[in-house]
């Protein structure tokens, strides 16, 4: 495991952008303990139905607003009042803007100091999407839409954790322009295309090619278009009789760990998805959790990668790499970084573009 700082990614320990802190089923009024950003974390759901994300630790003594089931505070109901959170030591009371608004047993107002901080979160396509910035800011770009999730003939994903992951996450961003892995680890074939473009805070990868097993008789090619939304949000389009978007989300916990989730959602033939329609979604789901599965086993058990040792047609790692920087540095010298990057790549060796003549 190595980190940020042995990666040279920039000033900044953890990355600025949208990232994926839990499923909504995750957000209930029984507050849950969670880890991110090297940060102790309490999750919620107030009576307004709105989630709350806010710092684990209540200022008077030091107490984990979560982590109890034996104080009467929790016992009686009273752990969360309205979308307020009460501390199950001594009472206090934390309004959803992090500010104590009551001490049962003091006749005085609580002191303006008596605060938690609070997160940014939203709530979006059955998951909840937390902006982080070292540098405090507003968020500098939109989190995604979502396409298809619930709208007509789609079988929406049923995101799954798939656990935690001893590996700075620049080991997982650099799978984006990583032709060369394709064929060895996810049985490519007959690879008509694979390109990158790097625009702004996105970074895309468009591959044609034929599968060992996924594609009709291993050799018709199937499409992928596939794109980070920031450092920590990964959707890939595959075009087909069945239309998919799965989505990749990954989080750092502490520098040089990373909480992994997936899920896939499927365009179907009917407005209003059958059972047959969703054991279908539900089918192509688990090839895609297979396919992952593969990157992941490859991630656990390498060392870290810190100046890849670059071939002709292994893929631009050079220019992801500090595409990637810029969530690392102030948001002031962004551009900096998008300058050096920003544009198409076209990696050699594919039908397309043979080594004799690619682009």
């Amino acid at each position: 495991m190595a980190t940020t700082a042995e990666y040279n990614l920039g000033d900044f320990t953890y990355p600025r952008g949208w990232f994926m802190i839990g499923l909504s089923s995750d957000a209930t009024q029984t507050p849950l303990a969670v880890r991110f950003f090297g940060e102790d974390l309490v999750l919620y759901r107030g009576a307004s139905g709105k989630p709350h994300l806010v710092g684990a630790y209540c200022p008077h003594m030091g107490t984990h607003l979560a982590k109890n089931t034996t104080s009467y505070v929790v016992k009686d109901g009273e752990h969360v009042q309205g979308d307020s959170i009460r501390c199950p030591y001594h009472g206090w009371r934390f309004g959803p803007d992090g500010q104590c608004d009551d001490i049962p047993y003091s006749p005085k107002a609580p002191p303006k100091r008596a605060c938690i901080s609070t997160k940014k979160l939203v709530e979006r396509a059955g998951c909840l999407w937390f902006w982080y910035d070292e540098e405090g800011g507003e968020p500098d770009y939109d989190l995604p839409e979502f396409e298809g999730y619930d709208e007509p003939a789609w079988v929406n994903w049923n995101v799954r954790c798939l656990g935690e992951l001893d590996s700075h996450p620049q080991e997982v961003i650099d799978n984006i322009c990583d032709k060369g892995h394709l064929e060895p680890v996810h049985g490519s074939l007959n690879m008509e295309l694979f390109e990158n473009e790097f625009e702004g805070h996105v970074a895309r990868q468009i591959l044609s090619a034929g599968h060992k097993t996924l594609a009709a008789d291993g050799g018709e090619p199937m499409t992928n278009d596939t794109w980070y939304t920031g450092p920590g949000i990964l959707q890939s389009k595959m075009i087909g009789e069945f239309p998919s978007l799965m989505l990749i989300a990954h989080t750092p916990i502490e520098d040089g760990k990373v909480k992994v989730w997936y899920g896939l959602s499927v365009k179907v033939q009917n407005t209003e998805p059958t059972e047959e329609d969703r054991a279908l979604a539900a089918g192509y789901e688990e090839a895609g959790v297979d396919a992952f599965a593969q990157d992941f086993e490859i991630w656990a058990n390498k060392r870290p990668c810190l100046n890849p040792m670059m071939v002709e047609g292994d893929g631009p790692f050079d220019k992801v790499r500090i595409w990637y920087r810029q969530f690392f540095n102030p948001r002031a010298r962004a551009g900096e970084f998008q300058k050096r990057v920003n544009g198409r790549y076209v990696v050699r060796g594919t039908n397309t573009h043979p080594w004799d003549n690619a682009a």
